[in-house]
């Protein structure tokens, strides 16, 4: 995740210097394909506007850094025409109420599967990977700025970022819950846009260390690292009475951030569950900043948690 300096958990992340490849026309006409999989909610009759040119534009506008209706359609109004005719827009270019009716209609999970589906067409071929390679998703929740529901109150997603940079799938957060309800729907829309969650390892932070998630997660054949704080006290109790000071030290990285200095270790070690199969723990002595982080592998019953 982006919160985390160390390098070992950080190596799968492309640098931000990567240059994205040129799109070309087969990729162009991959967009207008796979947008023409969403249904148009528009009566067919005296329908003006083609339904897969009015999303291209609403797509390729907001990865222009267009964060409104009116910028989407000033977008369009900026192309010069043959480019607009070539887009499907023969007939003029709508208003911006137009754009606003039609986006304000359609069911936004689906938009967000179709999209997801694409980008990942669009990713180079992964080269070589270790042995031990595992697909890293992070999940972590935001407040959209300047988004609203019809009563008022802001939108907060729920989100799962493929650490090659892509958002694979997002959730909104009930107005009267918080991101741990959400967290199954998550996994089942990415589930929908992999097609499986085997050997996938997902992070979060320290509010969905939760008994429920890892059930979730190991009965899908995925692993879960999460950072046990005091929101989970027993959890927590138990991995501060390991020996963490015989535990071969795994990675440590020193440096400057938010005005302090910071050292961070990892260290791994195998707790033995009763009446289950081992769960492997990276986690972090007591004694160093920072949170302790386990995950759980597939388990023939529910994994728990004790001193060995």
């Amino acid at each position: 995740m982006a919160s985390s300096l160390i390098s070992a958990l950080t190596v799968t992340t492309p640098g931000s210097d990567t240059l994205s490849p040129p799109v070309t026309d087969r990729e162009h006409a991959g967009l207008l394909e796979a947008l023409g999989q969403i249904p148009d909610p528009r009566n067919p009759h005296g329908t003006r506007y083609p339904l897969v040119a009015l999303l291209t534009v609403a797509v390729c506008a907001v990865l222009a850094g267009a964060t409104s209706f009116a910028a989407i359609i000033d977008w369009l109004y900026d192309l010069d025409e043959p480019d607009q005719v070539r887009l499907g827009f023969t007939r003029g270019v709508p208003a911006g109420t137009t754009m606003w009716r039609l986006l304000t209609r359609l069911d936004a999970a689906l938009i967000n599967a179709v999209l997801a589906g694409w980008l990942r067409s669009r990713t180079p071929p992964a080269p070589t990977r270790p042995r031990r390679y595992r697909m890293v998703i992070a999940v972590d929740g935001k407040t959209l700025r300047g988004a609203r529901l019809p009563e008022g109150r802001q939108v907060h997603l729920l989100s799962a970022l493929d650490t090659t940079g892509i958002v694979l799938a997002q959730v909104t957060v009930d107005t009267k819950s918080n991101e741990i309800p959400a967290f199954t729907p998550l996994l089942t829309a990415v589930e929908k846009v992999l097609g499986n969650l085997t050997g996938v390892l997902f992070v979060a932070d320290a509010m969905h260390t939760q008994t429920g998630h890892a059930e979730q997660i190991t009965s899908r054949g995925a692993h879960l690292l999460l950072q046990a704080k005091g929101t989970q006290p027993t959890l927590h109790a138990q991995l501060k009475t390991l020996p963490w000071a015989q535990i071969p030290v795994g990675d440590r990285t020193r440096d400057h951030g938010h005005g302090r200095k910071e050292t961070r270790t990892v260290k791994a070690v195998t707790l033995h569950t009763p009446g289950g199969t081992p769960s492997r723990t990276p986690s972090r002595p007591p004694e160093s900043p920072g949170p302790a982080r386990w995950t759980a592998r597939p388990a023939a019953r529910p994994p728990t948690w004790s001193r060995p």
